[in-house]
């Protein structure tokens, strides 16, 4: 995922940074606990496509960024 890119995506739900996972493919967003997946390099900021984070990824995302 090209950082600048990445840089001027948001979440659609809360408008929050997102996180990207390399090995996972998705775009990570704490705020909103969604996981957006990312397909042939696009990323599909659809609500309804993405999954739940669980309590244990949100807490593996925190040293990435300080809390929101």
């Amino acid at each position: 995922m090209d950082t600048k890119l990445l840089e001027l995506l948001v979440c659609p739900v809360t408008k929050g940074p997102l996180d990207f996972d390399r090995e996972t493919q998705e775009l990570l967003s704490r705020s909103a606990r969604l996981a957006y997946p990312v397909r042939k390099g696009i990323p599909i900021l659809l609500e309804n496509e993405a999954r739940t984070l669980s309590d244990e990824e949100i807490e593996k995302l925190a040293p990435l960024r300080p809390p929101l």
